[in-house]
């Protein structure tokens, strides 16, 4: 493939025609339109849809569009990096991170990111959905436990798990007394905890008295005497500590698992290398007393 023509044809995509393309590169119009024709021609594929006055990328241009445009701004970066004398990070390093994690860590870690490496442009966007990675522009996502996908690779960088804790005021019932309880979302209705102590497996009986979106929301509740609830030992460690929570068991289930995960078919940027690696500094273990210490929590 001509890699020239195909810069030509992300030029005209990203600007959304001949024209605009033309005027914002100083070109001609008409090299621009020969050389995507002579790109279609290659292919073997109609990429634009002409109109008298519009011009729109069919589904197969813009698949070759938001896939080459990131090819072709790593080329041009790991050029300026040889021509520089190394490949230092820099440009534009675009992730998705989930809500809790944004909200306790993410601003202390990309803060410390960005003075460490200010020719990166750091944008990060916060959602607990699956995204596209390539679909939507993402070089590295943050997922909770994430489903297997084989587009995927990538590594675990923290652990974490969730236990049942209340306020002291509270005192754990009886068997089958149900103990008010403060729960995350709206789903149906939940009837009991299944908890892991010292002595084994033993089971709550709880009843909802308050359903919240946020773990954040669900442990100032908990604070405040409302009831029991289920949060990440890293969002109440400091709490146990100094006596303002009580631990009434481990939630029985499997840990929370962090995963950084990024294209398999792309060879790792230096902006991404890095980014991994600033995390592994943050959290050498990957523990939840890493995290809590991190977040203050």
């Amino acid at each position: 493939m001509d890699l020239l023509a195909l810069a030509d044809f992300n030029l005209v995509a990203r600007h959304g025609g001949f024209g605009r393309a033309a005027r914002a590169a100083g070109r001609p119009k008409a090299t621009l339109s020969r050389r995507v024709a002579e790109l279609e021609a290659s292919l073997d594929l109609r990429l634009f849809e002409r109109g008298a006055r519009t011009l729109k990328l069919t589904e197969e241009g813009r698949a070759l569009f938001e896939r080459a445009g990131a090819l072709l701004t790593e080329l041009d970066e790991t050029a300026a990096a040889i021509a520089s004398g190394g490949e230092r990070p820099r440009g534009k390093l675009r992730i998705s991170v989930p809500l809790l994690f944004s909200q306790t860590a993410m601003g202390k870690l990309a803060a410390g990111f960005a003075l460490k490496y200010p020719e990166v442009r750091l944008e990060i966007t916060t959602e607990d959905r699956t995204v596209d990675i390539v679909e939507e522009g993402y070089d590295l996502v943050i997922r909770v436990n994430p489903d297997p996908d084989e587009s995927l690779v990538g590594r675990i960088f923290l652990r974490d798990r969730l236990i049942v804790v209340a306020s002291p005021g509270l005192a754990r019932p009886a068997d089958n007394v149900a103990v008010p309880a403060v729960v995350r979302g709206a789903g149906d209705r939940i009837a009991a905890w299944d908890v892991l102590g010292p002595t084994g497996s033993s089971r709550i009986a709880v009843e909802p008295v308050l359903r919240l979106s946020s773990l954040i929301m669900v442990r100032d509740a908990v604070r405040a005497g409302v009831g029991a609830g289920r949060l990440p030992v890293s969002l109440v460690s400091h709490d146990l500590a100094a006596g303002t929570l009580v631990h009434w068991g481990d939630a029985d289930g499997p840990d929370i698992t962090l995963w950084t995960l990024y294209p398999s078919r792309r060879l790792l940027s230096a902006r991404v290398s890095a980014f991994l690696d600033y995390l592994k500094e943050a959290f050498p273990m990957g523990t939840p007393d890493e995290l809590a210490a991190h977040i203050g929590a």
